[in-house]
């Protein structure tokens, strides 16, 4: 059996056995072997540093690309208006909200890379699915579309389009679309401002609303926006046609 010889033994066997020229010619031979460095290690993995790879750690909740997923608390984040975004970042960074998770993941982040985040996840222009709720019962759908679309006067509570936009995809800078969101997340939301779990900046007009709706209106909401499907264009508009129906403290141009 061939066996290897080691540089080392093979230079201390020529330099006893064989005149000085044989050492020599041994030693330069062996040169090589001895300056030969160890097995080198593999490439390191290399990760992207882009937005949208960064972005990953909110997808694994949101949703491929913050399309929303079927578990019924995570919300679309995807095309909504960026002031809409940040906004809600700001509030999870300094306690307005509430979500283990999202304060981790933003309580140490500053300004301007919150408004990227927002910015990148606004840009996003991406079809919906179809609407999640489906054989609703029709007194209750009938109900939650009049209070969605003309409110209750004699309650002193004004429509969700008077501020969402009359096609419910949001307004910008800041007003979100109503549609596309899951019943359970509706319900959450509404019941957070009720019981006051949940603040926008002052005046907080989804908290006036919120406290004007019984029990029986947010189930009807609810189930009338997670049942309509959205427009062709599910792109928030650029303006409403009338001033809001509330002053909102988050939202410019709207306080009066």
């Amino acid at each position: 059996m061939k066996q290897t010889t080691n540089p080392m033994v093979a230079l201390a066997s020529a330099r006893t056995a064989a005149p000085i020229s044989v050492w020599i010619a041994a030693l330069v031979m062996a040169l090589p072997a001895l300056a030969a460095p160890a097995a080198s290690a593999p490439e390191p993995l290399r990760v992207p540093d882009t937005i949208a790879q960064r972005m990953l750690a909110c997808t694994a909740c949101h949703g491929k690309e913050g399309r929303a997923t079927n578990d019924g608390y995570f919300p679309r984040i995807a095309g909504k208006p960026a002031g809409y975004l940040y906004n809600q970042l700001v509030a999870f960074r300094e306690g307005r909200r509430r979500n283990a998770q999202m304060t981790a993941l933003v309580v140490h982040l500053g300004d301007d890379y919150l408004r990227e985040i927002a910015g990148y996840f606004a840009a996003l222009d991406l079809p919906y699915p179809a609407p999640q709720t489906r054989g609703a019962d029709g007194a209750l759908l009938q109900r939650g579309e009049a209070l969605v679309r003309r409110g209750d006067a004699a309650r002193e509570l004004p429509a969700c389009a008077s501020c969402h936009g009359a096609a419910l995809t949001g307004v910008l800078p800041a007003t979100p679309g109503l549609l596309g969101l899951p019943r359970d997340y509706l319900n959450a939301q509404l019941g957070a401002w009720r019981n006051a779990a949940r603040h926008a900046l002052a005046p907080d007009c989804m908290a006036s609303v919120a406290r004007r709706l019984a029990p029986d209106d947010v189930s009807a909401v609810s189930t009338w926006l997670s049942a309509e499907p959205l427009p062709a264009n599910a792109k928030p508009v650029a303006a409403l046609p009338a001033p809001p129906a509330l002053p909102c403290g988050s939202v410019p141009g709207a306080l009066r």
